[in-house]
């Protein structure tokens, strides 16, 4: 697989809604956005960074979303949904594989921010298509097969003071 380089055209896609719930439970606190996005694309050309998020109507979500779009993100939203039962779900992991595989074509190496298991087909893929993939995501809440099926994984747990707010 392709090693880091300068010129690397990268992705990143983050799902926030996994990073930020680790972050809390492991420690209370929140994902510094920035530090992720810098030490991830590290010297590399930044193609594209996208952030899935969810709106649950929390009264500082906007300015979340604004300042991950100043930090250089995109952010995409996604209502909550709330059924008959009481139950709620949120998720992207149909949006964030098609917008990966669909970026395959235009980056050298694809960053998944997450821990989730899920994700790991879509990891296969990528590399069969030729594309480096590397994962961000905390050690103790990142599927085993999840860090198998990428080139590299950076465990954010190791540096909690440079990944978290």
């Amino acid at each position: 697989m392709t090693e880091i380089h300068p010129g690397q055209r990268v992705a990143m896609l983050v799902d926030a809604q996994n990073l930020y719930h680790t972050a809390q439970s492991i420690y209370t606190r929140n994902i510094d956005y920035s530090a992720l996005l810098e030490k991830g694309v590290q010297d590399r050309e930044l193609t594209r960074a996208i952030a899935y998020v969810i709106r649950a109507d929390s009264p500082e979500e906007e300015s979340f979303f604004e300042a991950l779009e100043d930090i250089g993100f995109e952010p995409k939203i996604k209502d909550i949904k709330t059924f008959s039962d009481g139950s709620k779900k949120a998720d992207w992991d149909v949006g964030l594989s098609l917008d990966a595989v669909t970026l395959a074509k235009k980056v050298d190496t694809m960053i998944l921010c997450t821990g989730d298991g899920d994700f790991s087909r879509l990891c296969s893929h990528l590399r069969h298509e030729g594309v480096r993939v590397e994962v961000m995501g905390f050690e103790s809440s990142t599927a085993d097969e999840l860090v198998e099926a990428t080139d590299r994984f950076i465990d954010l747990s190791e540096r909690p003071e440079t990944f978290l707010l």
